[in-house]
């Protein structure tokens, strides 16, 4: 029987789908890319927040773009699950979040959808929002999230340089195992900024209805 490094090849972790695709490690990566993003632009926004007078556009701009952003991390947490949940070995190995984290993914989720969702809504239809209170429900919506978030932050923050700095340059991921498609993941982080941008250049101009 052929030895490996010392190892038998039943000893070797068997990698799968990490050699084609980035497995596990790779799409860990990638959402933490676009968490460090999304935390980045959130802050920006929480900024206009405190002087939405003077940067009511600033606000109506980034709330667009985060559109892009927000929509590859769902994929890419939803595709971890997905993975996981359907019997994947590579996923299965890793492992699920811990369960306080288990929880608080959908909440994440549901509370970030609803906040861009009421946002746009408030933009598309202006101050005239009719019977439905959305720009309440989007205030309700920003509480809630704001609440899920400080949570979810402070459990992955920590992680986000050793991953980010990992992939830009190269190195392998925790236990040697190779996170290949590296420019695969930052080129969907570039497309979901660019789509995101699109968004927030298209529809900027409904600002109009709530300034003066």
């Amino acid at each position: 029987m052929t030895v490996i490094g010392g190892r038998t090849p039943t000893d070797v972790p068997y990698e799968g789908p990490v050699t084609t695709s980035g497995g596990p490690e790779g799409n860990e990566r990638l959402t933490a890319a676009t968490g460090a993003v999304l935390l980045v632009l959130f802050a920006v926004e929480g900024v206009t927040i405190l002087f939405l007078g003077q940067l009511l556009t600033l606000h109506f701009f980034i709330g667009l773009l985060l559109t892009g952003p927000v929509c590859l991390k769902i994929g890419s947490t939803g595709y971890r699950f997905y993975r996981y949940y359907t019997g994947s070995p590579a996923y299965r190995r890793k492992g699920p979040p811990a369960p306080l984290l288990r929880v608080l993914g959908p909440l994440v989720v549901a509370t970030s959808v609803a906040v861009l969702g009421t946002g746009v809504a408030l933009a598309l239809l202006g101050r005239d929002t009719g019977p439905v209170p959305v720009l309440l429900l989007h205030k309700a919506a920003f509480i809630c999230w704001v609440a899920v978030m400080a949570v979810h932050v402070l459990a992955y923050v920590w992680r986000l340089p050793s991953l980010i700095g990992a992939d830009l340059r190269r190195r392998p991921a925790r236990h040697g195992i190779t996170a290949p498609r590296r420019a695969g993941r930052w080129s969907l982080l570039v497309v979901a900024l660019g789509a995101g941008l699109v968004v927030a250049l298209a529809g900027v101009h409904l600002v109009s209805a709530w300034s003066g």
